[in-house]
């Protein structure tokens, strides 16, 4: 009896092409999903202090300082997010 012999998967020249373009993709998605957590922090963390001074407006110093150093580590993360997917 003749043995078969399957053949191998050979990856075409559209496949190979294909390969950058999704993996550029996938970095472009992951960087818009860290980009859009930042978004949403800073404004959550604005939000947040604009309520807390409407409260308290005498503590309105202290609040900035906070609602600040938030933002910042918020939008440190968006950038990191934004240069490390890529």
């Amino acid at each position: 009896m003749p043995s078969v012999r399957t053949a191998a998967i050979q990856p075409t020249k559209t496949y190979i092409i294909m390969i950058p373009i999704i993996a550029e993709l996938t970095g472009n998605i992951a960087s818009a999903f860290g980009l859009l957590g930042a978004a949403i922090g800073v404004g959550l963390i604005g939000q947040k202090a604009a309520e807390a001074v409407g409260r308290n407006p005498g503590a309105s110093g202290k609040i900035l300082v906070q609602a600040i150093i938030g933002m910042a580590l918020a939008e440190g993360l968006g950038i990191l997010a934004l240069f490390l997917a890529k």
